[in-house]
């Protein structure tokens, strides 16, 4: 395995498995006649529970560490920060030769600036610049630089349209985000795989909405898979259920508790039922290296128990890509013996997905092969329990808790409740070790976060989405915002206020002493190490054109599917995700990691930065837990267990595995389509 340090920065690029350099770390510039000075600033990631820093509308921020030799005495360094237009210039702080932490930014595309002034308290620039230094996100061009480089690609794309899968009667257009602009040669696309939607039925019953149902130790409970019609927007569909609600039943068990689930399988595809996060009996894991498929008209019986209070869920593990997009998914909340948490008025368990649909319904999914391979399947109807506009009434100064689960193909949402205050006290297995206000809740596919949320002024409340989506063929950012349902706060105030307790935020001392024998392994190299990149053949010529200018562009996640032809039209027979050891060159189901129970197993997820495209990929790991010790280098001040984490492009996270659960286990990207292209490995626990 090639040797790597405990902490590789970014601005170290000697680091062999280290965060990209040219993403997260910029280098600056001596100003002309200027010499012997020299500089780095180094893109942090603030502390908070997430992977990737985002404000409530979605504008990434960042920490910027300098690092500067060379800067003569006598003047006072002051470092700036402004966007290219320069209509706005920020005051950073005073800098010095060595390292100097400054304020957190989250402008789009910047400049940094090092100017040698007479005194600190200047609050523009006006002495001599020193040091200066672009953002990675300044290389998103504008289209008078690229007009050159479509115009080729345009010219090729016609000339080699035999290679292009055209557009046929079988397939739908693919509906675009507004205001998003595609060359005539991408509109051509279509996958080159057949559609698949369940055939219309009109006998299936219609789907219910998801039921709460308490399980006691002991009890067998029945879950079957079968078809319902849905309606949203006036318009009916034939789609998946458990038992005939969507989402499945929401199972409330005991922590400790143990019951037997009688699976059967109505579908006219194999099925099997994944249990997301549980730390279960190997066997009845559901996946594809513990059990064959549950054949249609078929029987299965799973054995579940439940170690860990938390929030978890359950979904197929057989083509993803289509059953959990059609419906098939419910949550699990597990019930602690005694409350980890501080009081509140109630509880909400919120399971979000969104759907593809276009002007005349459903688009289809891919029959033999996931479509949407690249950056996988993004929806334009947002769903909250299954349901349109999620509402909610609470009164005046109540509390509650909100139980969140993404259960979408692959968009990583950035929630807020503008007008409430909100924090974040849980994660996917159990509590953070200190709660933290936050702005807004960034949560990728699969993962789960639990929020304390107070609702202080009377009137309609906003549940949103807000992210900046990136026009790749133009070099913008633009705002995307999608309300996902509504809380009406009543005038009325609640009858027990729990504001003086909601405010302050709490220390989980018994999370903080069960983890604190694990800090040590910070400082430790990794055990193991996974590289993740791709692989792709026979695309179409436009898309390989258009993905090389894209290569040069930033962007740690995909917001949006701002490239929607494209990637619809890429599908598992020409996209192969891949994840690699570096240590013998094995990849994917080939890697066989053998682990001692009990043994705690660092490991480093890379997230190459050169691959064909570079994109997040949220990383979950069966029936174990995990506690993620670092990103880009920078230790993780408040841990707590997990089972799913979100790895930005160009990134690396340190998790550290416990390894407490004996048996053969699946690791793979959560991105439906993603793990469909074979993005999947085993590892055993002995």
């Amino acid at each position: 395995m090639t040797p790597c340090a405990a902490q590789d920065r970014p601005c170290d690029p000697s680091a062999p498995l280290g965060p990209s350099h040219d993403l997260y770390c910029i280098e600056l510039i001596a100003a002309p006649g200027i010499s012997g000075v020299s500089g780095r600033i180094e893109l942090v990631l603030p502390s908070s529970p997430f992977t990737v820093a985002l404000t409530a509308d979605g504008r990434t921020r960042y920490v910027p560490i300098a690092s500067l030799a060379g800067l003569a005495s006598g003047p006072v360094y002051i470092a700036w920060a402004t966007p290219p237009q320069m209509d706005t210039v920020i005051k950073l702080g005073q800098v010095r030769n060595g390292r100097v932490e400054l304020p957190a930014i989250d402008l789009e595309k910047f400049i940094i600036l090092i100017t040698a002034e007479r005194g600190a308290r200047v609050r523009a620039p006006g002495g001599r610049t020193v040091l200066r230094g672009q953002s990675p996100s300044t290389r998103l061009f504008p289209p008078d630089l690229m007009e050159f480089s479509l115009g080729a690609v345009g010219q090729q794309a016609a000339e080699h349209a035999d290679h292009m899968h055209m557009e046929n009667s079988e397939w739908p257009m693919v509906p675009a985000p507004r205001g998003i602009t595609m060359l005539p040669s991408e509109m051509a696309l279509r996958p080159a795989v057949a559609p698949y939607l369940p055939a219309q039925d009109s006998a299936a019953p219609l789907a219910r909405a998801g039921e709460r149902l308490r399980l006691s130790d002991g009890d067998t409970l029945r879950l079957e898979a079968s078809l319902v019609r849905r309606t949203l927007n006036g318009r009916t569909y034939t789609m998946y259920a458990f038992n005939g609600q969507y989402p499945g039943p929401l199972l409330e068990v005991a922590r400790g508790s143990e019951f037997t689930v009688l699976f059967t399988n109505h579908l006219t595809q194999p099925s099997t039922i994944h249990w997301h996060g549980i730390r279960l009996d190997n066997a009845s894991d559901g996946a594809d290296n513990t059990q064959a498929p549950v054949a249609p008209g078929a029987s299965f019986t799973y054995h579940l128990r439940f170690p860990d209070a938390g929030i978890y869920w359950y979904h197929p593990h057989v083509r993803e890509d289509i059953q959990q997009e059609l419906g098939l998914y419910g949550n699990i909340v597990v019930l602690p013996q005694s409350t980890h948490f501080g009081p509140v008025n109630r509880e909400a368990t919120l399971i979000l997905d969104d759907l593809l649909v276009g002007p005349s319904g459903l688009i289809p999914l891919g029959s033999d092969s996931p479509t949407h391979a690249l950056m996988g399947r993004f929806g334009n109807v947002f769903l909250v329990n299954g349901e349109l506009g999620y509402r909610l009434s609470a009164q005046l100064g109540e509390v509650i808790r909100f139980y969140l689960t993404n259960a979408s193909n692959t968009r990583t949402l950035n929630l807020s409740i503008p007008g409430a205050r909100m924090k974040v006290i849980a994660s996917d297995g159990g509590p953070l070790e200190r709660e933290g206000w936050a702005q807004s809740v960034m949560i990728a596919p699969a993962e789960r976060y639990v929020v304390d949320v107070r609702f202080d002024r009377p009137g309609d409340v906003a549940l949103v989405n807000r992210v900046r989506g990136l026009d790749h063929l133009f070099g913008r950012f633009f705002a995307e915002v999608d309300t996902l349902g509504l809380v009406s706060v009543a005038p009325e105030r609640v009858r027990t206020d729990f504001g003086a307790r909601f405010a302050v935020l709490r220390r989980d001392t018994a999370t903080v002493r069960e983890l604190e024998r694990y800090r040590r392994f910070v400082d430790q190299p990794p055990d193991q190490a996974l590289v993740l990149t791709l692989e792709t053949h026979d695309l179409p010529f436009v898309t390989q054109r258009l993905m090389q200018l894209d290569s040069m562009y930033f962007t740690p996640v995909e917001w949006g599917g701002t490239m929607p032809m494209m990637n619809w039209a890429s599908t598992g027979k020409q996209v192969r995700w891949v994840l690699r050891d570096p240590a013998t060159g094995k990849e994917n189901m080939d890697i066989a990691w053998r682990f001692h129970r009990g043994d705690p197993v660092k490991i480093r997820l890379v997230n190459e930065r050169r691959a064909f495209h570079g994109m997040q990929h949220p990383i979950h790991l069966h029936g174990q837990r995990f506690l993620v010790l670092a990103v880009n280098g920078v230790p993780n001040e408040d841990l707590s267990w997990k089972d799913t984490v979100l790895v930005p492009a160009g990134s690396v996270v340190d998790i550290l595995l416990d390894t407490a659960n004996p048996g053969d286990w699946m690791l793979h990207c959560h991105i439906a389509e993603h793990l469909s292209a074979g993005m999947m490995m085993h590892f055993t626990v002995e």
